[in-house]
């Protein structure tokens, strides 16, 4: 499980097509501290399992559907990338529940500067994950979390403090770009659990 609290950004070292996928290898210094083969990362909010590291590097595996499903098939040598290492036991719930599992992309339709040095994304709002978007929720944009500022019929906005644009990829993206998106466990689990009281219900009519 992961928070969405971004550790670095490091980048593409490179992206090689393999017999079952791909592979990525990328450029890291902090999730390198305690990597082991088999450890899980989040990059851009995508759950991958380190198969080979070295001083300065890791690689990861993709199959074919995770690199069609998610951002990470239109990455390309020298693209920054948020990293994060799951979360311990010991450490600080700063964000929110982010499971690593993206369920969509979506295109940033616009990006402005507001007066305090903030930003505000506007992102499309896709009809496959709409109903778990709301106002003042959570939300994991290439796997920051970030909380949803507003929602209208065919869009979301995020407002960006400096901090987050300066310490994430979020300075590196441009309108028209994709990226991905994992939407909140815990609206799923409510939806879930409504569903199954309704039929309970209409059971006992």
């Amino acid at each position: 499980m992961f928070t969405g609290i971004i550790e670095e950004v490091g980048k593409i070292r490179s992206v090689t097509p393999t017999g079952s996928g791909s592979r990525l290898t990328f450029f890291a210094r902090a999730v390198l501290s305690d990597i082991t083969l088999g450890a899980s990362i989040a990059v851009n909010g995508c759950c991958l399992t380190a198969v080979n590291f070295g001083d300065d590097w890791w690689a990861a595996d993709a199959v074919p559907e995770t690199m069609n499903r998610t951002g990470l098939g239109q990455l390309i040598e020298g693209d920054p990338v948020n990293l994060e290492r799951p979360l311990q036991s010991s450490g600080r719930f700063g964000g929110h529940i982010v499971q690593g599992h993206i369920d969509g992309t979506t295109i940033i339709e616009q990006i402005e500067i507001q007066d305090d040095d903030s930003y505000r994304f506007s992102f499309a709002l896709e009809s496959e994950w709409e109903q778990y978007v709301c106002h003042k929720g959570s939300v994991a944009i290439d796997g920051i979390s970030l909380t949803v500022a507003s929602v209208s019929e065919d869009t979301f906005e995020i407002a960006v403090i400096p901090h987050t644009w300066s310490s994430t990829n979020l300075s590196n993206l441009t309108k028209g770009n994709l990226v991905n998106v994992e939407v909140d466990i815990l609206a799923k689990y409510v939806e879930r659990q409504l569903t199954m009281n309704k039929a309970i219900n209409l059971e006992v009519e």
